[in-house]
């Protein structure tokens, strides 16, 4: 990878049933092919679009290519707007709720929801598409590895934010 070099930008869209999408750099320049084997090597089989990355590129004859993503935030948006489901929750508790492995049940994008199962408890919590969104996934897949932070609600158990495997393997 010697003529690799580190961008920071913007996802444009991703698509994860096409396995693709496009990332464009801060300081402008054509648009950046991601696959989605470069995003699972990062933990995530999607990124929600306007998320912001820092990703190792590569020009190619067919174009510039991501070979790493580095980091990824969620798109930015109005954080004071809570989900209905979390306005009657303590903010503390929603701040202090502990991270959970967690394993995809299934979950609908056209429906906006889904269910995953902690590991080690019979209970499916609710995953809302926003919740997914704001954490900067796109998309969740059948079976896929996560970390959640769970509090009990109007629902039952309900995700209030989401993360990659790996990203949780790291945290304190």
């Amino acid at each position: 990878m010697e003529d690799a070099e580190v961008v920071r930008g913007s996802v444009k869209w991703f698509d994860p049933v096409k396995g693709f999408g496009f990332v464009v750099a801060d300081e402008g320049g054509p648009d950046i092919l991601l696959h989605v084997n470069v995003l699972r090597n990062f933990g995530q089989s999607s990124v929600a679009d306007g998320s912001r990355v820092e990703i190792t590129v590569q020009t190619t004859e067919r174009g510039v290519q991501a070979l790493e993503v580095l980091s990824i935030e969620p798109p930015s948006g109005d954080e004071d707007v809570a989900l209905a489901d979390f306005r009657e929750i303590d903010p503390g508790l929603l701040a202090n709720a502990r991270m959970e492995p967690a394993r995809v049940k299934w979950f609908d994008k056209g429906k906006g929801f889904g269910f995953a199962n902690v590991f080690g408890l019979d209970e499916d919590v609710f995953v809302h598409v926003e919740v997914l969104r704001r954490s900067g996934f796109a998309d969740l897949q059948p079976g896929e590895a996560i970390a959640i932070k769970v509090v009990d609600g109007k629902r039952g158990r309900m995700a209030t934010e989401v993360f990659s495997w790996e990203s949780a393997l790291n945290e304190p």
